[in-house]
């Protein structure tokens, strides 16, 4: 069964890299949101009302590689699409969760599925509606864009932009953390 933290208060100083560090070597399955952090949040809707995003390659391989490493991949996304669900296919995501309007709902819902603990859970957000998941994660993470109130809840916030490699930033920090980062990359040093 999984022990799920109180929800932390803001941080009134930012954790050391080593700290930040620490978290990430006990990461056992990570949380994206989509706009805004798997996107750069942008909505593309043309005049059938039919939706597009652009996601960056990058990340995409970026979570492949931690996938491998033995870190579980989550999406919890208030919006639903059936272009996210041929993403989350392509890359091979077996936690999606769409259409989501209490996102606290679903992530207590999928670490207990999966027994962890809050310590061994990252969320990455961009905005309020990510804060409930964030402040019960081990590691809470947000990207630049997104607004003070938020980024005074994450333990990181990327030096990259969502959609824009900071999933990836976020998937190298925690395999370097743990060790695996090499591994992942000595296939393409041949």
């Amino acid at each position: 069964m999984s022990r799920i933290a109180t929800p932390f208060p803001p941080l009134t100083t930012p954790l050391s890299e080593q700290e930040i560090d620490a978290r990430a070597a006990q990461i056992k399955l990570i949380i994206f949101d989509v706009d805004g952090v798997l996107t750069d949040g942008a909505l593309y809707l043309n005049d059938a009302g039919q939706e597009s995003k652009a996601f960056f390659s990058l990340d995409g391989h970026g979570i492949k590689m931690l996938k491998r490493s033995g870190v579980e991949i989550a999406i919890i996304t208030g919006r639903d699409s059936q272009l996210m669900r041929h993403r989350a296919k392509n890359l091979n995501i077996g936690y999606l969760y769409q259409g989501v309007e209490d996102k606290l709902e679903a992530f207590l819902e999928l670490t207990q599925q999966l027994g962890l603990a809050g310590e061994h859970v990252a969320a990455m957000g961009d905005d309020v509606v990510d804060l409930p998941m964030m402040r019960r994660s081990g590691l809470s993470i947000a990207v630049p864009a997104a607004p003070d109130n938020v980024k005074q809840y994450a333990h990181y916030v990327t030096r990259l932009p969502g959609g824009k490699g900071a999933v990836r930033e976020v998937c190298e920090r925690i395999m370097r953390a743990q060790g695996t980062l090499d591994t992942q990359l000595a296939p393409y040093l041949k």
